[in-house]
């Protein structure tokens, strides 16, 4: 009976992910996904408890008492600014947590006499292999996320000579630990296990290493099917259905995102994977070659903005990820309400790979309390350009070059944009003509309708707020 019950609330719990992840999709549910989500977990962590493989309350208890200190206190303290790395951060721990889990649940085996041979044998030390080599892989690239995104190591991607034969050869060598891993007597496949661990984790290194901060938010995304994966490898491991089901659900949908994402940047999964595209060399841009007339950019005051959005009656403001780092949301907000008092249509316009996390402009606008009716999406609002009086870009670089559309040579030649440039004024807020992190210059910049309002992106928003009104 007790096992049906738990069946049932396992059942129960992953109803409850699903309807989270489904809440999640869009602003308007996300909160109710999320409490969902914390349903989901309650239900699934008490039924955990309530089973007879529980030996001892005490040591579980202080452990959920500890993370959720962890967890409070993160919660309240982090900034918006720095929820990209956190999210990296934290999927290391599922992959810690998988290769921990590997290792005991392994040697627990052999010490409950599974020194046979039997199939079950065999299947069980394939999982434990496969968890402890995919949670070491999440482990390690996480963390050179996290080092990447908190700007402790270059966003530059490193590129080894013959990369990736080096790749394919630690794959091959991992494939070949399993093999000796698997059959072994006793604890005799120890070694391998831990090799396989520190492989995998060489290979986690690596191929973050080789990836250029303008993938950052793909690679991101691509963690955290890492991440799904690792958590269901470690349910067959432990013959769990809730943690099979629930990274499987993780899994796939970090997946499906990174496609998403690859597919606004018009680059397939595997040349992400492959990395070597993107670096944040913050090198001064130049101007294009060949035009002595665009040598220089045109600069705006703050007195000359807040001249061009009185007469404005359509706006339309691009956040970027400088956006983030000043935190000028609720400045930008303050803007909103005044513009529109005055009788002007302002709207938002999100590129899909915008800041360093999917969905990094969409909180903090939604931080910010702005109506989710007026944040769009590239594809919804990229025709109604031509239609604008004045863009606000603040903080963004890579999302409106139109280089990705009329130059071949570019490294991001293909990518969708948002073509800021057809509409009748812009004005881009930065602190400098630094290239952003593809780390290639914006032509943008030298445009005859292009203006530069150089300086932090709150202070210059603080400062015209102050001036409108």
């Amino acid at each position: 009976m007790e096992a049906v019950l738990i069946t049932l609330a396992y059942l129960a719990a992953s109803i409850l992910f699903i309807l989270s992840l489904k809440g999640l999709s869009s602003q308007e549910t996300a909160r109710a996904g999320n409490l969902y989500g914390v349903a989901g977990m309650f239900v699934a962590v008490a039924a955990t408890l309530t089973s007879t493989d529980v030996v001892s309350l005490t040591p579980v208890v202080i452990a959920l008492a500890i993370g959720a200190v962890v967890g409070v206190v993160l919660a309240v303290r982090v900034q918006m600014t720095a929820m990209p790395e956190l999210v990296a951060l934290l999927h290391s721990f599922v992959g810690l947590a998988a290769v921990l889990v590997g290792f005991a649940s392994y040697l627990g085996a052999a010490d409950n006499g599974g020194a046979g041979h039997d199939e079950g044998r065999l299947i069980h030390e394939i999982e434990v292999f496969i968890a402890v080599a995919i949670g070491a892989l999440t482990l390690t690239g996480s963390v050179m996320a996290f080092l990447k995104l908190k700007g402790s190591i270059s966003g530059k991607s490193v590129l080894l000579p013959a990369r990736h034969l080096l790749n394919l050869g630690l794959i091959v060598l991992s494939v070949w630990l399993c093999v000796g891993f698997v059959g072994a007597p006793g604890t005799d496949g120890l070694w391998q296990l831990i090799l396989g661990a520190l492989v995998a984790g060489v290979l986690g290194v690596h191929m973050v290493a080789a990836i250029g901060g303008a993938d950052m938010p793909v690679v991101v995304s691509l963690l955290n099917s890492y991440s799904g994966w690792t958590a269901s490898a470690a349910g067959f491991m432990l013959g769990n259905d809730l943690l099979i089901v629930t990274g499987a659900l993780v899994g796939s949908s970090g997946a499906i995102l990174s496609l998403i994402m690859c597919r606004a940047m018009n680059r397939s999964l595997i040349s992400v994977i492959a990395g070597g595209f993107g670096s944040s060399s913050g090198a001064k841009a130049a101007a294009p070659a060949g035009d002595a007339a665009a040598q220089d950019v045109q600069e705006i005051t703050v007195a000359g903005t807040v001249e061009a959005l009185k007469d404005a009656k359509t706006v339309i403001i691009v956040p970027g990820y400088g956006l983030a780092v000043a935190r000028a949301q609720h400045a930008v907000r303050e803007l909103t309400e005044i513009m529109r008092k005055r009788g002007a249509k302002v709207r938002f316009a999100v590129h899909p790979v915008a800041g360093r996390l999917p969905g990094h402009m969409n909180v903090l606008l939604a931080e910010a309390n702005l109506p989710y009716d007026i944040v769009l999406e590239m594809d919804e609002i990229n025709d109604d350009f031509p239609r604008t009086d004045i863009v606000l870009v603040i903080g963004a670089n890579d999302i409106v070059n139109p280089g990705a559309q009329d130059d071949a040579t570019s490294p991001i030649y293909g990518m969708p944009v948002l073509e800021v440039w057809k509409a009748g004024q812009v004005v881009v807020s930065k602190r400098s003509r630094a290239a952003g992190y593809a780390g290639v210059d914006n032509p943008l910049f030298y445009r005859d309708n292009t203006a530069m309002l150089f300086g932090d992106a709150r202070d210059s928003m603080e400062a015209v707020v102050s001036q409108l009104r």
